[in-house]
C-alpha cells in the first residue's frame, strides 16, 4: 500500500471496515466510501465523525466512483449488481476485499501480533494493544470493536489505533477463510469451536496459521485447540488457562459482577492480576494477551499493571445502565460460545436474566440454530426469559426459510421459556413490560450497530416508566 492511492469502501461504517479506513487514511491515502445505514439514515453520529475527519461520503449508488484509479474495497459476498461494485466494474477499478487490504497493510509490518480463534478475538487484540501502548511499544491496533481505553472526544469510535513503533497487533478472521492471508510474528490461538465454517475445516486453517507463525500463544484448556496443537510441530510456543500444564495458569479466582481478579502462575512465580472485567472468559483473554506480551518483549510486571487498567470493549458485556432496579446490558454474543460465556457470567449471581438474542442472519440459523438453542436450554432456567426478533437482514439473496422461530421452538420443547417477536422495537416493548427489579435485560447479537441504540433505548424507557 502506497500513500499515493485512493480505496473506496462499500460499507465504510462497518465494524470491519471502519477501523481498517482510518489506518489507511493515516497512512496518507485517500479515503472514501459509501454504506447502506448512510442511505438509511442511520448511525448519524458516525459518519458526522467519519466526514470530520475527512472521509468522503456517498450514496451507495456508484456515485463515489469517478475513476479507475480508485481502488474499490468490498466484501467477497457483496453481489455484482450492486451499483458500486457495478460501477467500479465499468470503470475497471482494482478490487480488494478487507482481509486482502489489511493483510497487505499487516505482513508488511516489521513485528506483527495476530489474534485468532471462534471467540475473544477483539478483547484480546484490546487487552494486548492496551498492554503494548502502556509498554511504550506504540502500537498500530486493528480491531473490529471499539476499544474503550482509546476513546477520546476526537475519536469516539475507536476501535483502531496507528502507531510508529513498527508493530502490528489485530485480530484475524476465520469465518471468510482469510485468515489463511496473515503470517505473523506471533499467532495467538484463542479457541476452536462451531461458527461460520465446519471443524474440519477451522481445524485446517488454525493448523496452518499456527504453524506459519515463529511464536504461537494458544489455549490449553480448550480441547480442540490442544488436539491441534499437539498433532503440530511448533519451535516456539507457550500456552495459558486454568488447568494443571498451562505455562501461565491462573488460580484463586476472585468473581465480581463487574469484575475479577486471580493469581497467575508463570515462570516459577505468582503474581496477583486485577481486571476490571468480569467472566473467566476474560480471565482466559487476559492470560492470552500477558502471554503475547511476553512473547514480544513486555515485561511480565508491566503487562500485569497495564491489564489492570484495561476497561474493555463497547458491545462486550458493556453495562448500559440501571434503572428502577433493572440493568441493561449490551453484548456481542451471536455464536454458541460468546453467548455461552455471557450467560455464564450472569448466572454466576443472582437476578433473572431476560435475554434478547436477534440472530446475525439467516445463514448462521440454518449453521448453528439448533446449537445456540442448547446453550439457552443449558444455562438458563424456568424464572429466565428468551427473547428473539427475525433475524438482521439488509438484502441480498439467502435461503430465509428457517428463522428465529425455529431456535424459539427448540428452546420451549426443552423445558424453556422463549418467546419470538417478529419485530424488534416490539420485542422491546414486550420486555420493558415484563421487566421486574432486579432482573438484568442483555442485548445480544452481531453485525447490526443498532443493537446498542436498542439497549440505550429500553434503559431509557425503563427508567421514565412508573
Amino acid at each position: 500500500m502506497t500513500n499515493d492511492k485512493s480505496y473506496y469502501f462499500c460499507g465504510i461504517g462497518g465494524s470491519g471496515m471502519l477501523p481498517l479506513a482510518m489506518i489507511v487514511r493515516e497512512s496518507g491515502a485517500t479515503v472514501s466510501g459509501s454504506d447502506r445505514a448512510l442511505d438509511q439514515g442511520r448511525l448519524a453520529a458516525k459518519f458526522k465523525w467519519l466526514k470530520a475527519k475527512g472521509v468522503g461520503l456517498f450514496a451507495q449508488d456508484g456515485s463515489g466512483l469517478i475513476s479507475g484509479d480508485q481502488i474499490l474495497i468490498a466484501s467477497a459476498a457483496i453481489e455484482d449488481s450492486v451499483p458500486d461494485v457495478a460501477k467500479a466494474k465499468a470503470l475497471g477499478c482494482a478490487r480488494m476485499t478487507r482481509a486482502e487490504l489489511l493483510a497487505q497493510q499487516f505482513n508488511a509490518s516489521p513485528r506483527s501480533i495476530a489474534i485468532g480463534g471462534t471467540s475473544g478475538k477483539s478483547t484480546v487484540t484490546g487487552m494486548i494493544g492496551w498492554i503494548l501502548t502502556e509498554a511504550d511499544f506504540d502500537p498500530t491496533i486493528m480491531n473490529g470493536a471499539v476499544m474503550k481505553n482509546f476513546v477520546a472526544d476526537d475519536a469516539p469510535f475507536a476501535s483502531s489505533r496507528v502507531g510508529d513503533g513498527g508493530i502490528m497487533v489485530s485480530e484475524v478472521d476465520e469465518s471468510d477463510g482469510s485468515i489463511a492471508l496473515f503470517n505473523p510474528e506471533i499467532a495467538v490461538l484463542n479457541n476452536v469451536s462451531l461458527d461460520h465454517k465446519s471443524l474440519e475445516e477451522l481445524r485446517q486453517l488454525f493448523g496452518d496459521f499456527a504453524s506459519k507463525a515463529q511464536y504461537c500463544v494458544w489455549n490449553r484448556d480448550d480441547a480442540e485447540t490442544a488436539a491441534l496443537v499437539s498433532g503440530l510441530d511448533l519451535e516456539n510456543a507457550i500456552s495459558f488457562g486454568f488447568s494443571e500444564g498451562a505455562e501461565l495458569r491462573a488460580v484463586n479466582i476472585e468473581e465480581a459482577p463487574l469484575s475479577s481478579s486471580f493469581i497467575l502462575e508463570a515462570e516459577g512465580a505468582e503474581f496477583l492480576v486485577e481486571l476490571q472485567v468480569p467472566g473467566r472468559h476474560n480471565i482466559a483473554n487476559a492470560l492470552a494477551a500477558i502471554a503475547a506480551s511476553i512473547a514480544v518483549g513486555v515485561p511480565m510486571t508491566i503487562a500485569i499493571a497495564a491489564i489492570a487498567n484495561f476497561t474493555g470493549l463497547a458491545r462486550r458485556f458493556d453495562v448500559v445502565g440501571t434503572a428502577n432496579e433493572i440493568s441493561v446490558i449490551d453484548d456481542f454474543g451471536h455464536n454458541p460460545d460468546k453467548i455461552s460465556a455471557t450467560l455464564q457470567t450472569m448466572k454466576a449471581f443472582p437476578g433473572r436474566i431476560i435475554a434478547f438474542f436477534q440472530p446475525h442472519g439467516f445463514g448462521p440459523i440454518h449453521k448453528m440454530g439448533a446449537e445456540l438453542a442448547q446453550v439457552f436450554v443449558d444455562l438458563l432456567d424456568g424464572d429466565d426469559r428468551v427473547i428473539l426478533c427475525d433475524p438482521v437482514y439488509f438484502g441480498g439473496t439467502v435461503d430465509r426459510s428457517i428463522g428465529s422461530e425455529s431456535i424459539v421452538d427448540a428452546v420451549n420443547a426443552a423445558g424453556g421459556t422463549a418467546k419470538h417477536i417478529a419485530d424488534r422495537a416490539d420485542c422491546g416493548a414486550h420486555m420493558i413490560d415484563i421487566a421486574q427489579p432486579g432482573d438484568r435485560i442483555v442485548i445480544m447479537g452481531a453485525r447490526d450497530d443498532t443493537l446498542s441504540l436498542f439497549a440505550s433505548d429500553i434503559l431509557a424507557k425503563l427508567a421514565a416508566k412508573q
